[in-house]
């Protein structure tokens, strides 16, 4: 990529998270740690990579996207928004009853979104099943798996990594959140994950690990040929983006009041601010 595209990536990436911020200000809690940590991922892959049709959101021959770490719901909410899929204002309805934006992700509630998710690890086997099934049809599409590193404590993702580079599903990306915390704490403190990127090797992918705010080096690793099933590993910050929210221990899930989010979404706003040439740059 050249570097307009590069800082075109790092835009969307923002507005991600200016869009993400204000849908979760709006009920005034939500899981702003991991959903912050994966936004850079979702600019490249929505803004780069994916072949999508927002349009045509159930287009056979799409690229989709299973975010098995389904509490990352709203930022994948905030990212079909500006892709166009419905209209923003209604992410404000985020988690409201009888709303179509669920804390969780849930096909049959949100336009665009291609796997309910939310019981962790069970995100891996569906993505695993959605594309060989693209493959036994003949499709060329595209699965990309988010999954996130306390996430992997569950067994039933390493049986499908398993059962993905055994039978060769290389229409299968996995990209794992590596931000080093879960719901009750550090990963290290709770169950180590070890080295990631050997592991996946192990069992048989080609695995890279990048940095998971790095949008070049993300694109790079999630657009490769290979004759393996890819996993990335994003070497990532529980609430990227956010000074405040990475620098708070207990960052899962946040309830904080109106002035919290304000600040948090000023942050942010003079981030893109700079990035568009504004202010400060």
């Amino acid at each position: 990529m050249n570097a307009t595209e590069i800082r075109d990536l790092q835009i969307f990436a923002a507005e991600i998270r200016l869009a993400l911020l204000e849908e979760m200000k709006s009920r005034g809690f939500g899981h702003i740690g991991g959903s912050l940590s994966v936004c850079d991922v979702l600019a490249v892959l929505y803004g780069k990579v994916m072949r999508i049709d927002p349009k045509n959101p159930k287009w056979p021959e799409r690229d989709k996207l299973v975010c098995s770490k389904g509490h990352a719901g709203p930022a994948v909410y905030a990212t079909l928004a500006l892709k166009g899929y419905f209209p923003k204002e209604q992410l404000l309805t985020l988690n409201r009853p009888g709303a179509n934006f669920p804390s969780h992700c849930d096909k049959n509630k949100t336009i665009g979104v291609d796997c309910t998710t939310g019981s962790l690890g069970q995100g891996t086997s569906q993505a695993a099943g959605m594309a060989l099934g693209d493959q036994l049809k003949g499709r060329d599409s595209r699965t990309f798996l988010i999954v996130g590193d306390g996430e992997l404590n569950e067994g039933q993702c390493w049986e499908a990594a398993m059962f993905t580079a055994a039978k060769q599903i290389n229409n299968l990306t996995w990209i794992i959140d590596d931000n080093k915390r879960q719901l009750d704490g550090y990963t290290a403190d709770i169950l180590p994950t070890f080295d990631l990127r050997a592991k996946f090797e192990a069992f048989g992918f080609d695995a890279t690990r990048v940095p998971g705010n790095d949008v070049s080096a993300l694109y790079e690793a999630l657009t490769r040929k290979s004759d393996k099933p890819i996993a990335v590993v994003m070497d990532n910050i529980k609430g990227s983006g956010v000074k405040a929210v990475e620098e708070t221990t207990a960052n899962h899930s946040m309830t904080v009041g109106a002035e919290t989010w304000d600040s948090y979404i000023a942050a942010v706003q003079a981030d893109l601010a700079k990035l568009k040439g504004g202010v400060g740059a």
